[in-house]
């Protein structure tokens, strides 16, 4: 009788630490937690820009300026020659007391384009390698 009575209690025993270790196992499921959110469209394009040269030190606000503005000009149909054309565009990256070598700036144009109107990427990287540019 004794035996039976050490096997039962030694069965419930070990009952009871496999109930536990199922529950610590549920317990310890990994959470799904959401991913967190894509960078900005303006981190996106200052992160890209710090790996420019530039003649001169632009300020970030300078450097936000012409993202909308090549934007607005893609969105009316403009090309990047057109875009960066003296006499046309004039959104050529430069400032008062800095500028950028030519295949610098057209970096940073994809930059700005591919966070800010991701839509029109490709037609700018078409024509950029069009021209051996890019």
């Amino acid at each position: 009788m004794r035996t039976r009575t050490a096997l039962t209690a030694a069965l419930l025993a070990l009952a009871a630490l496999t109930s536990c270790s199922s529950e610590d196992q549920a317990d310890t499921k990994p959470s799904t937690k959401p991913s967190p959110s894509a960078p900005s469209a303006e981190t996106q394009y200052l992160t890209a820009a710090q790996e420019i040269t530039f003649n001169g030190d632009p300020t970030d606000a300078e450097l936000q300026a012409f993202p909308p503005q090549w934007c607005e000009a893609l969105n009316d149909g403009h090309s990047v020659q057109w875009i960066f054309g003296i006499r046309d565009g004039g959104l050529y990256p430069v400032g008062e007391t800095w500028g950028t070598v030519k295949a610098d700036a057209y970096k940073l144009l994809i930059a700005g384009v591919r966070a800010y109107c991701p839509d029109h990427l490709s037609a700018v990287q078409d024509e950029l390698r069009a021209t051996g540019e890019y």
